[in-house]
């Protein structure tokens, strides 16, 4: 019997770590196609902030935001991201100062600043989006990011296009860290 229940769980692991190789792979696939195309709203996924100033992959997300806005892809910006420890600054705010000292006109900007994961932003950006009647948008963040965030929005209704902003390829490990989280969240984990 304890043989049979040791088979039955290698088989279980083996099954969870194909999925996951699968979903990294798809991962890694998404991560490469700009999908971006005229919507309603760009969302920036949130990053580090420093003392009120864009990280460096914040700034990289931003700027790549700002791009997208100049080539009239959406009339909007969302950008996301709550205090991450800073008692002052959230990074949805500092992307809203950032992208207005780039010339985004202020009334143009939608800031979500309570999120403290990728989930929790999702779901408040989901709320914004429906009471501003916003029906697709174009997801700016790390090319790693982009699936999970997309998903999320989809299982929402919404129509969602990436756009990964230009970095490096980043190791393998993100595109595993990802699938690990997106399966998460399959199963009502929120990470």
């Amino acid at each position: 019997m304890k043989r049979i229940v040791a088979i039955a769980l290698l088989l279980a692991l083996a099954g969870l770590m194909a999925a996951v190789a699968s979903l990294a792979g798809e991962i890694r696939r998404q991560s490469l196609i700009d999908e971006a195309q005229p919507a309603d709203a760009i969302i920036v996924l949130g990053a580090a902030e420093y003392r009120g100033r864009p990280s460096p992959v914040l700034e990289a997300r931003l700027n790549h935001a700002l791009f997208l806005f100049l080539k009239h892809m959406a009339p909007r910006i969302i950008t996301t991201g709550g205090a991450g420890g800073d008692p002052v600054f959230t990074e949805g705010s500092v992307g809203r100062a950032y992208l207005a000292e780039h010339g985004v006109p202020p009334e143009a900007i939608v800031v979500e600043r309570e999120g403290e994961s990728t989930a929790q932003s999702v779901v408040a950006v989901v709320e914004i989006m429906r009471r501003m009647n916003l029906r697709s948008a174009i997801v700016v963040s790390d090319g790693y990011h982009i699936l999970r965030v997309k998903r999320m929005l989809e299982s929402s209704g919404l129509r969602v296009y990436g756009s990964p902003r230009p970095s490096a390829p980043p190791g393998d490990w993100q595109y595993y860290r990802q699938a690990v989280g997106y399966l998460l969240w399959r199963v009502g984990i929120n990470v």
